[in-house]
């Protein structure tokens, strides 16, 4: 494997502008985070960044380049300390700290400019060149009339995402393959591209990179966005073109006795929100953004505020959580207080709401039953403000619960909805009934649960067992 010459797979985004004020790592994270590395990678990502700093302790970061980078990654296969995997996490984390976060050219150095001459010579005036993925011209070479405005065009994108009340991980995920998108063609205005060029990148996603169907899918999505939500442009129908298709799967069902197993695993706030989730069969978000309000002792219901859809519902209340949940509102009801008297009680709540009712975030039925430890920035507005408990926090419990108590299918908090929902159907509960409670559609979605049945009308005895 010739690592000084494999191409990263970070390394087709445009360089960035120059940042002669890095915030490490704070501004490091958010550069991770705006090209779409999960946020669980974030410290492994740092990591190779720092052993990188490591390996050349008298020299400055800024006079370290692609040769230094190549010799970094070869002596980490040399020496054996690095799988592959970890070859390229390593240079797409070297890569993306230069391009995106210092903004230093990897591949064509830049020329000295007044602020890179008050903060020091030039670095590495002769780097060794790192090939790139498509053998076309670099961006620098196009002509300025074909490049895109990327600052322009994030703008407008998130803006009509916005106004479309599309969730903040949609904008992200739909700005990550727009971006990709016009990258592989080498940051070309897409109102310059169409059709062609739309069919020729899908292509490539499934072809070269190899992706899911799904995530052709989403990509394909954010796309068709671009063109007809924010250039208002026909890109024509895309009904022939071969998209990727998706395997039918079953949902992973944990039995009764498994659920019992896990939930003994669990305790505290952790505890409750696992057996909230498979209670109620409410979704993980879900279950994270119900408010003081949603909670209904007297009718022993939940209402779910703005599901998948945007659509709300009612879902059954267990009884045997009221008190655990009434003794957890009571010390949030404490940690609410507290927070009053700093000045730090205010909470997000829709927008036209808050403009209606200027006491609506600052209202204790409008605050999270599932707030997070500490405040954290608004990434839309740039308040500081509780937030509710994210939900990896939730994911790993579970996973940490389903290996304590020995289960060997894959556990997630999403499994718990699947098996809230085949547990009523073996119960004998109607689908109709079923398919209300978790805001299904189309009854269709819900019918994948009678495959999974140990009995009812789908069920059928083996005919080893009838011998």
């Amino acid at each position: 494997m010739d690592i000084k010459h494999q191409t990263p797979s970070r390394s087709t985004f445009p360089v960035a502008d120059f940042n002669p004020n890095p915030q490490w790592p704070g501004g490091y994270f958010e550069v991770l985070e705006e090209v779409g590395v999960p946020e669980k990678q974030h410290g492994f990502y740092a990591h190779w960044v720092r052993q990188l700093f490591n390996r050349f302790p008298d020299r400055s970061r800024r006079s370290l380049g692609p040769q230094e980078i190549a010799d970094f990654l070869e002596s980490l296969q040399t020496e054996g300390s690095a799988q592959e995997w970890q070859l390229v996490q390593a240079r797409d984390a070297l890569i993306l700290y230069y391009e995106q976060f210092r903004g230093i050219p990897l591949r064509k150095m830049p020329k000295p400019s007044e602020e890179a001459k008050q903060l020091g010579p030039t670095p590495n005036p002769r780097p060794r060149k790192v090939r790139t993925s498509v053998p076309s011209p670099a961006m620098e070479d196009l002509p300025n009339t074909e490049q895109v405005d990327w600052r322009a065009l994030k703008q407008v994108v998130i803006e009509i995402l916005r106004v479309k009340n599309y969730a903040l991980s949609t904008e992200r995920t739909y700005w990550f393959w727009i971006r990709k998108f016009v990258t592989h063609f080498q940051g070309r205005k897409p109102s310059l591209m169409g059709a062609n060029e739309i069919h020729a990148w899908l292509g490539h996603l499934a072809v070269n990179e190899n992706v899911a169907a799904s995530t052709q899918n989403q990509a394909l999505n954010a796309v068709v966005f671009l063109y007809r939500d924010v250039l208002k442009k026909e890109i024509g129908d895309f009904s022939s073109f071969p998209r990727a298709r998706m395997g039918k799967r079953l949902p992973v069902v944990c039995s009764r006795e498994e659920v019992q197993r896990l939930l003994r695993q669990t305790d505290g706030v952790e505890g409750l929100v696992i057996r909230l989730l498979y209670g109620t069969g409410m979704r993980v978000s879900e279950g994270l953004r119900l408010r003081v309000q949603d909670v209904n002792f007297d009718r022993s219901e939940i209402t779910v505020r703005a599901g998948k859809g945007d659509k709300d519902r009612r879902v059954p209340f267990p009884k045997s959580l009221h008190e655990p949940l009434r003794a957890h509102l009571d010390w949030r009801k404490a940690l609410f207080e507290s927070d009053r008297e700093q000045n730090k009680h205010e909470v997000a709540v829709p927008d036209a709401l808050a403009r209606k009712y200027k006491s609506a975030p600052y209202d204790w039925r409008w605050q999270y039953v599932f707030p997070s430890d500490d405040f954290s920035t608004d990434p839309r507005s740039g308040a500081v403000r509780r937030h509710h408990l994210l939900p990896m926090r939730i994911q790993r419990a579970v996973k940490r619960a389903a290996a304590d108590a020995r289960i060997a299918t894959r556990v997630t908090p999403h499994t718990l909805r699947h098996s809230f929902a085949t547990h009523l159907l073996e119960a004998g509960q109607d689908i109709r009934t079923v398919q209300e409670l978790l805001g299904h559609s189309d009854v269709k979605t819900t019918m994948i649960y009678t495959h999974v049945l140990n009995k009812g009308p789908l069920g059928v005895v083996s005919p080893l067992d009838t011998l």
